[in-house]
């Protein structure tokens, strides 16, 4: 325990000072997570398979092209520069002609590695979109998967008796995911309403705040499946007592994502 407050505290002392700050300090900052984020999740699959070096190289790349192409646009309607995406799938699916052993490269290993670039470079580029915005908006977004999480691993300690999902994660509960869920909406809501916009109906705000608290527990579980299937407790040790980066964002990505819905309305 003594360690986890440790890494979490050293984490928020590197992490809140880019947060506030905003601008290039923040766009380097998430350039960075994006790309340890990238190597957990090619370190992930590297336990069942190891993925050529090669093909990690040119993940690396397409990783910082569409990152940073993604930090110099603040429109939010969807804006991609195809030729990115053209050499993206050509980079990782002809390779596999010349790749005749599955087992050293194959289809499926492309899917995945375009699947999980676009996801995570997408997401980092988000991340810069929202705090543009404004820092009261990131931190709401910031605020209720952290409360949720919270309060669900309370819930669950102080009175979770029925397993929500054990086979993907044995330690959430039912209980413990309506208590943490109350909590992100209560949480979430009264901060929007009192530091963002008091004139937002109480009803809309509390919708969109229950979608992205449940929301961001979904994708709790999504990327835990995803450690479940390659047999895996964590991304990485990167954060001791916590994991890796992809185990801290896991939530918080979904409700950024999500928030991209309600852009237009709070």
């Amino acid at each position: 325990m003594k360690i986890r407050v440790i890494s979490a505290l050293v984490a928020l002392a590197i992490v809140i000072p880019l947060i506030i700050s905003g601008g290039i300090a923040f766009d380097i900052g998430i350039f960075v997570i994006g790309m340890i984020a990238l190597k957990e999740f090619l370190d992930i699959k590297a336990s069942r398979k190891k993925i050529p070096i090669f093909i990690q190289l040119i993940a690396y790349i397409f990783m910082t092209l569409i990152v940073l192409v993604g930090i110099k646009t603040t429109d939010t309607s969807f804006n991609f520069d195809y030729r990115i995406l053209s050499a993206l799938f050509m980079s990782f699916l002809i390779p596999t002609v010349f790749y005749h052993e599955r087992s050293t490269y194959s289809v499926t290993d492309a899917f995945y590695l375009i699947g999980g670039i676009l996801f995570i470079s997408i997401s980092m580029s988000l991340f810069v979109l929202v705090r543009s915005i404004g820092l009261e908006v990131f931190v709401f977004l910031l605020l209720i998967p952290m409360i949720t999480d919270t309060f669900a691993y309370i819930g669950g300690n102080l009175i979770g008796k029925d397993k929500l999902l054990e086979d993907i994660s044995p330690n959430k509960t039912v209980q413990g995911m309506i208590v943490g869920t109350f909590m992100g909406v209560f949480v979430g809501g009264v901060y929007y309403h009192t530091v963002v916009n008091p004139e937002l109906s109480i009803m809309v705000l509390g919708s969109i705040c229950l979608f992205l608290s449940i929301l961001g527990q979904l994708g709790d579980l999504v990327f835990s499946a995803i450690k479940r299937y390659f047999g895996k407790k964590d991304y990485s040790n990167l954060i001791p007592g916590h994991g890796g980066i992809l185990d801290r964002l896991d939530s918080i990505i979904f409700v950024v994502l999500g928030y991209m819905i309600f852009i237009n309305i709070i």
